[in-house]
């Protein structure tokens, strides 16, 4: 007597089978077949990329009912962003920051304002449809980050690790809450940070000009985006070249080529601002405003000056003095304050790496003390994450595996900035995919090390 075990190893016959076994071997067969294919379809990065963008949309349409229409069309582009999009929806150009006519401005980079300028024009300025279309918008995005992440990530460290870093991107906190909070390049960037990673990691054995130039590109994108991006730009193209050791000198030119083809693709945006204020800003303005909102007075608790700080005060200010003299005010400030607080302001700066990665400069406490349920439960995921993410990260070291550089520069450096000026989550949620796949990196081995017990 054959078993079944035996039928499915041996090759018998399916008659034979089906004779001795008709009802349990059609149920095991079908049941088996059913498996294996919805196991190969939760491996495609397309259903993986579709059921995050059903995640995220779902999120903001419950989020988006439980909050009146009017507000929905009008709070979310109170802002920076907002503001010159409507600027450029009304003709007026690349302007008018805080919705008054202040004149040109370089506090944005320009890529995400234009987009919502289009929205704007197809939906109308600060209307609910242009709500639900960025926020759309914003879910695609982050929803689409699945695609180059599982790729990057299938090369890095194979098909499960790639599966499962999807699968954590899916329900990764902040990639579902942050599309529908911020109407901001926040999702943009995380697209085109899995973008970039996914790029450099293929270009490790395709040194074709072409390829570099199309890096480039996809380089000068993303830093018209998002300039703290580029950050990272400096150690992905030390890799490369050393990637090439036998044609180092090859391999440098196809490096320039990348960097010639992002400034050329930047350099209208910097010949722009250079026109309109008269100094050379290739990017974006605002780092004076950024590092002097997390480095002044009111973090001193001994000094006797007015510890506030308002909205209206400072757009008042901006308007009076106009966008450079306003930033040179804050950049003297800022400066001032660090010289003069030297020991304060490495505790804040150590405060700012804490609160990038737990959520909060002081998470024991505030889990403690909010009564929040999600609240709690996002500082008990960042501090999960962040234990994994490390543990990631030390796997790939220990396995001396090839894309460590590429995979460590995002959580290793890309936050420097904030960690100098301010931050928030939203500031680091750009390299969160990378922190998915290496919170993926680590589960894997924590299996691998229980398998070898």
């Amino acid at each position: 007597m054959y078993s079944i075990q035996k039928c499915l190893t041996s090759g018998c016959s399916r008659h034979v089978q089906e004779r001795r076994f008709p009802i349990r071997w059609n149920s095991l067969y079908s049941f088996f077949s059913m498996r294996a294919k919805l196991g190969a379809f939760a491996k495609s990065p397309w259903l993986i990329a579709l059921v995050a963008l059903a995640l995220r949309v779902a999120y903001a349409v419950y989020m988006a009912h439980l909050i009146p229409a009017t507000v929905l069309a009008t709070v979310p582009f109170q802002n920076e962003v907002g503001n010159v999009a409507a600027a450029i929806a009304q003709g007026n150009g690349f302007c008018c920051l805080f919705r008054q006519p202040t004149g040109p401005t370089a506090w944005l980079s320009p890529v995400y304002p234009l987009l919502i300028a289009v929205i704007f024009k197809g939906f109308g300025a600060f209307t609910l449809k242009s709500f639900y279309a960025a926020v759309f918008l914003n879910c695609v995005c982050s929803a689409l980050a699945t695609v180059p992440l599982f790729y990057a990530a299938k090369r890095i460290a194979g098909s499960v690790t790639a599966t499962t870093a999807g699968w954590i991107w899916v329900i990764f906190p902040a990639g579902i809450l942050l599309p529908f909070t911020w109407i901001w390049d926040t999702s943009l960037s995380v697209l085109l940070a899995t973008g970039l990673l996914w790029a450099t990691v293929l270009l490790k054995d395709a040194a074709q000009l072409w390829n570099y130039a199309l890096y480039g590109v996809l380089w000068g994108i993303s830093l018209l985006t998002n300039p703290a991006l580029g950050a990272v730009l400096p150690f992905l193209l030390a890799w490369l070249i050393y990637q090439q050791r036998a044609n180092r000198a090859q391999q440098v030119r196809l490096a320039c080529v990348t960097l010639g083809a992002a400034f050329l693709l930047c350099a209208p945006w910097t010949i722009r601002n250079a026109v309109q204020f008269h100094r050379l800003i290739p990017l974006r303005s605002n780092f004076p405003y950024e590092f002097w909102s997390g480095n002044n007075e009111i973090f001193d608790e001994h000094s006797r000056q007015l510890n506030r700080i308002t909205r209206y005060e400072q757009v008042h200010l901006y308007a009076e003095q106009g966008e450079t003299a306003f930033l040179r005010e804050k950049m003297q400030k800022a400066a001032e304050f660090v010289r003069e607080h030297p020991g304060l302001y490495a505790r804040l700066f150590g405060q700012r790496i804490v609160a990038t990665w737990l959520g909060s400069a002081s998470p024991i406490e505030d889990f403690e003390r909010t009564d929040s349920p999600l609240a709690r439960f996002l500082l008990g995921w960042n501090a999960l994450a962040l234990v994994a993410m490390v543990a990631g990260m030390v796997r790939l070291y220990r396995e001396r595996c090839a894309y460590f550089v590429p995979v460590a520069a995002y959580p290793l450096f890309f936050p420097v900035t904030f960690y100098i000026a301010h931050t928030t989550l939203r500031h680091r949620h750009p390299c969160d995919p990378i922190m998915a796949l290496l919170i993926a990196i680590a589960i894997a081995g924590a299996h691998a090390h229980a398998e070898g017990n």
